[in-house]
């Protein structure tokens, strides 16, 4: 961040107050909820683990049928109150050693002590979890079962949402034995979902070949014993990471649970730590006799967080491992042979409906007594389709194909590879895409184009696909080529580690280049006090060389908000704009106060590609990191704004340059906004650039009555004449502390009463961001 200060004048900008500069500073953070969901037609408590809750007034779940009361606030003990639970314990037990230990109420009493202490240290190792909210969650009969999101309101704001899941079956969560401190193996009786966490405890295995890292605790184990009737196919499914897709702060990223099956004997009978290419394990198997059987769930590095919730389907319940084809065309009827366990039908007939994108995707499921534990995801596109043919393994027996097709294939053997041969013209471009692992196909692909004799063209592996937020692994790939010459050319395709099967399908797209391209808008979750200012981030994913401007609108916005900066420039894919909010009308209440109302957000890319006007509306995302690393666009239900009324109110500043700012490339420009005059809360008030553009800097400013100004640089050698974009500025001071000389009656102005009257300082000065301005537009110029 850059900095420009003017010294000992006091703020004449749009006063924000205090409380508002720390809401900005201190937004609500949801890290957990436990148990991450409950069926349907119940009523149940659960836990939502986070940061700055204090003061939670109410929760949102997504989509209907499902109402949240909040219960009860638990701040972390620490300090004097956590020192005062350890000095009772301490005498607790002096007292019961004089009675000979036998007093079985102070025992639990000091037991229960020990339970409040060891949860407040676990708790403090981990400040972003510290704090917990007890809700209360209703779920009617008829709530439609699947992912929802779950978001917590404060007076601060909305926290990030949270996946939380409607079942339809019976629903147990792990005990705790209060006598041993330690999880008791927990009964259940079939079909079930298990809920529960791998916390940090004192009864990690003590065998664990791995040691923790220091910021963990040993993990626990959980097990879970079930009855079971010989040839029974049961399936046991895990939702860990699909419940918390990335965990900024930990290795690789998310909890790696393991699963075994044991028999009531202590057998192990099947082992997973993972499922194909995802992370969470499932198992199946027959049972061999009836008898009891044991399900134990661990972390694979024996580590325990709060944040390692679990959900496990376990039972004899329909499961989907594949489907072929992976996709069909738009408006047409595709029969789709499904594999899996359990499944109480073969085939389905998907009627490739469209949705506001093509290629898009429609969940593969069936409605029954017998719901698939999991749906596939069903491509849809509206090119022509043909199936693969083989033997098609070498140049001489290649499938011929017409561009543009679709070929929905498999590589169903390891070491088989698919050639597909097509014909065009010189200068033609070409491009070819493999749709698999985004459809949940284990295929890595790899892909080649060569002539006719050989000579190859083009070459791809793995091509990242940022609209797939979801993926580590982007194994699909995608190439393009211009074509030197009319004639015969071939495509081919493999697994790049010589896999196959019958599950390593794929859709492959072989057509001219479509241009196109889709939005993500993140936060999911914005929060802003009334009257202020807030960034945006919308991402570009540019498909086929589109590289054209993107405009960006709200569609859907009450009146007073202003979405500005709202271009994502031609050969750029991410840009900063900045949403302001209207002032609140009239002094809020008590209630307002305390619950602010959400209010969802759309916003619509617009741009013309071949002369056709496109438009697309932007998916609402949070950007996540994994393993302190990788960030990934995570989908997110919808954007929902938090407009506070808490804090003083503002007046919007104006843009008094003319936009876009014209920036010479090598030179200074310089930018004026207009400010109310008068206002005296802070002074040294200091003008920022916010992840400006490398090569922008602040150089310079001035502040009158009126107004600010601001001097604006561009590197000619990092940014070259016509690089657009938007510059975000953010003003912050400092708080004057309480004097005891008031300042003179007939100072002038701010800057002359701060240099006529000297402030005795009773508290040390605090700066505090005051407000942010709209996006200013810029381009730079020669």
């Amino acid at each position: 961040m850059r900095t420009a200060s003017v010294a000992g004048i006091v703020a004449a900008l749009a006063a924000i107050s205090v409380a508002h500069a720390q809401q900005q500073q201190s937004s609500p953070h949801a890290g957990y909820v436990y148990p991450a969901g409950g069926q349907r037609g119940t009523t149940f408590q659960v836990k939502l683990g986070g940061e700055f809750l204090n003061g939670a007034a109410q929760a949102f779940v997504s989509g209907g049928g499902v109402r949240v009361r909040v219960v009860e606030y638990d701040r972390l003990l620490q300090g004097q109150a956590l020192t005062a639970l350890r000095d009772t314990a301490q005498a607790l037990v002096k007292e019961l050693q004089q009675k000979g230990g036998n007093d079985p109420v102070m025992r639990q009493r000091i037991l229960d002590i020990r339970d409040k202490v060891g949860d407040a240290v676990r708790r403090r190792a981990n400040p972003a979890l510290a704090e917990i909210v007890t809700l209360e969650v209703t779920v009617d009969r008829d709530a439609e079962a699947g992912e929802r999101r779950l978001r917590l309101e404060t007076p601060l704001g909305l926290t990030n949402p949270l996946v939380f899941c409607v079942g339809q079956l019976p629903e147990f969560s792990e005990k705790i034995n209060k006598a041993t401190r330690a999880d008791g193996e927990l009964t259940i009786t079939l079909p079930a979902i298990v809920n529960g966490r791998i916390v940090p405890g004192e009864i990690g295995r003590a065998s664990a070949p791995v040691r923790a890292p220091p910021q963990y605790m040993a993990g626990d184990e959980d097990r879970y014993r079930f009855h079971a009737r010989k040839g029974q196919q049961i399936v046991a499914a895990v939702s860990a990471r699909t419940l918390m897709p990335y965990l900024g702060d930990a290795v690789p990223g998310w909890f790696q649970a393991t699963l075994t099956l044991y028999d009531a004997n202590g057998r192990e009978l099947a082992y997973d730590d993972d499922y194909q290419f995802r992370p969470d394990p499932v198992i199946h198997y027959a049972i061999p006799d009836d008898g009891d059987y044991v399900l134990e769930i661990k972390d694979a590095l024996y580590r325990g967080r709060e944040d390692f919730v679990y959900r496990i389907a376990i039972g004899e319940l329909p499961f989907l491992t594949s489907v072929f084809p992976l996709g069909g065309r738009a408006g047409d009827h595709s029969d789709v042979a499904l594999t899996g366990w359990n499944l109480p039908i073969e085939r389905l007939v998907m009627d490739g409906k469209r949705g506001d994108k093509l290629p898009g995707a429609q969940p593969i499921t069936w409605r029954g007594e017998s719901p698939a534990l999991n749906s596939l995801p069903f491509g849809v596109d509206t090119l022509p389709e043909v199936m693969e043919k083989e033997p098609n393994d070498s140049r001489a027996v290649s499938q011929s194909v017409t561009l543009p097709v679709i070929v929905n294939g498999r590589v169903d053997r390891p070491g088989d590879r698919d050639i597909y041969a097509f014909n065009a013209r010189a200068g033609d471009t070409v491009v070819a895409e493999v749709y698999a692992r985004r459809l949940e196909s284990p295929l890595d692909a790899v892909l080649e184009l060569t002539d006719a004799t050989g000579k190859r063209l083009a070459w791809n592996d793995d091509h990242e696909d940022k609209g797939a937020g979801l993926e580590t692994h982007h194994a699909d790939s995608w190439l393009t080529a211009t074509l030197p010459a009319s004639g015969r050319y071939y495509l081919q395709l493999r697994d790049v580690q010589q896999k196959g099967g019958a599950e390593y399908a794929y859709r492959l797209r072989i057509s001219a280049p479509r241009p196109d391209f889709e939005l993500r808008v993140s936060p999911s979750s914005i929060n802003v006090t009334g009257g202020n200012t807030v960034p945006v981030t919308v991402t570009a994913i540019r498909r086929d060389g589109f590289a054209g401007d993107i405009a960006v609108e709200m569609t859907n916005a009450p009146g007073g908000f202003l979405l500005s900066g709202g271009l994502v420039p031609a050969g750029q894919d991410q840009v900063r704009m900045t949403l302001t909010v209207p002032p609140p009308i009239g002094q809020p209440t008590p209630q307002q106060n305390a619950t602010p109302e959400p209010i969802a957000l759309e916003l619509t890319g617009h741009a013309v590609i071949d002369g056709r006007p496109i438009a697309h509306r932007a998916v609402s995302s949070d950007d996540m990191m994994q393993a302190f690393f990788y960030r990934h666009l995570v989908p997110a239900d919808d954007t929902w704004v938090a407009v506070l009324p808490r804090g003083a109110t503002r007046v919007s500043s104006r843009i008094l340059t003319s936009l876009p700012v014209k920036l010479p490339a090598g030179g200074t420009t310089q930018v004026r906004v207009a400010i109310p005059p008068g206002y005296r809360m802070f002074k040294n008030v200091e003008v920022q650039l916010s992840e400006p553009p490398e090569g922008v800097t602040l150089t310079g400013m001035s502040l009158d009555a009126s107004g600010v100004n601001f001097s604006i640089q561009a590197d000619a050698a990092k940014l070259k004449p016509g690089r657009r974009g938007n510059l975000i500025v953010e003003i912050t001071g400092e708080r004057v502390p309480p004097a005891n000389t008031a300042a003179p009656a007939n100072a002038a102005t701010p800057a002359t009463a701060a240099a006529a009257t000297p402030r005795p300082q009773t508290q040390a000065q605090q700066r505090v961001r005051l407000g942010m301005l709209p996006a200013i537009a810029f381009e730079v110029v020669k």
